[in-house]
């Protein structure tokens, strides 16, 4: 029990760790340029029309703010933002009692939508659709269907697998963003702007430094953060420069392209052990210790995006690129 209660605590301060560094409007958001123009866009166009803002689906990898961006459009519509995610929405009685609570422009955000239900999903057609859904009452003989009117809504989906999302689901968000790695010199800016919110003293090749190890994502830029923080306070002098952040990422064991501990564990399991490859997913988790679909998904993009690894038909092959980095012939 203890540890249970420890582990919600820890949960609950990170949670309150993200949303105190979170930007809630358009013009505190970093990056993603192209995306933040069209969404700002398509609110003013929906304001001044006094309509509700069309159905948008939000993809790619994790931590790329889709869900800061799903509560900046909340804030610039001028509405609710109501919460759940696709694992939890298991049967359609889940789905009819979160829309049948909504008021008229209200957002609702699913997260990871493409682990919805396949029995939710099909509901959810009506109700972006036509803003109503069919309930069937009682079963056999005295089955019938009660058609529930909706008030207009706005369904923001986000997902780090649009390929597992059904076409017929895909077709009814009008505005589809994908979401793409950070620039080192954005993530920087973030590094700064979550800094001065903490009361950080940081210089320009501190959050250089830090950046550049973060794997293009801003959770792990703001993960890396705290992190150093904790190194400059108790090192040097609660400042933050270039040298500061590299010793206490090299503490953390992330390289300086951003490696990680695992990246390499799995980089050396392919090459060391068999021979560069093609290996197995599954053969990789065993010999790491992790499950096969984190491999998949926290992994493996970020080692294909830099040119560390190859995904074949016969399995993972690892490329030059990889056998330099760990000394190997």
């Amino acid at each position: 029990m203890a540890i249970e209660r420890t582990s919600e605590s820890l949960n609950r301060r990170n949670t309150a760790f993200d949303n105190k560094l979170r930007p809630s409007e358009f013009g505190e958001f970093v990056g993603q340029g192209k995306i933040r123009d069209r969404l700002m866009l398509a609110v003013q166009a929906a304001k001044e029309r006094g309509e509700t803002l069309d159905h948008v689906l939000f993809s790619g990898p994790p931590g790329l703010g889709k869900t800061t961006l799903s509560y900046i459009l909340g804030e610039a519509m001028g509405v609710r933002v109501k919460t759940t995610s696709g694992p939890v929405l298991t049967k359609p009685a889940d789905l009819a009692g979160l829309l049948t609570s909504l008021e008229a422009g209200d957002i609702v955000f699913i997260d990871e939508i493409h682990r919805m239900a396949k029995t939710v999903e099909e509901y959810l057609y009506s109700a972006m659709e036509d803003f109503a859904i069919d309930i069937m009452i009682n079963q056999g003989p005295n089955a019938r269907s009660v058609r529930l009117e909706l008030p207009r809504f706005t369904l923001v989906g986000a997902t780090t697998r649009i390929g597992l999302i059904a076409a017929p689901l895909r077709a009814r968000f009008g505005l589809v963003n994908r979401l793409d790695p950070y620039s080192p010199q954005d993530l920087a800016d973030i590094v700064k702007r979550s800094a001065a919110k903490l009361g950080i003293d940081i210089d320009n090749e501190g959050a250089l430094e830090i950046a550049s190890r973060s794997r293009g994502t801003p959770r792990i830029a703001n993960n890396l953060l705290r992190r150093v923080r904790d190194y400059a306070q108790v090192k040097a002098d609660n400042f933050i420069s270039k040298d500061v952040a590299a010793a206490s990422l090299s503490l953390l064991e992330i390289d300086p392209n951003g490696l990680d501990e695992m990246d390499l564990r799995i980089l050396e399991t392919i090459c060391a052990k068999y021979n560069g490859g093609p290996v197995g997913l599954s053969t990789i988790a065993v010999c790491v210790g992790e499950e096969p679909d984190t491999i998949e998904e926290a992994y493996e993009p970020f080692l294909i995006n830099e040119g560390y690894l190859e995904r074949t038909a016969k399995g993972r092959v690892a490329t030059k690129k990889a056998w330099e980095r760990l000394g190997l012939k």
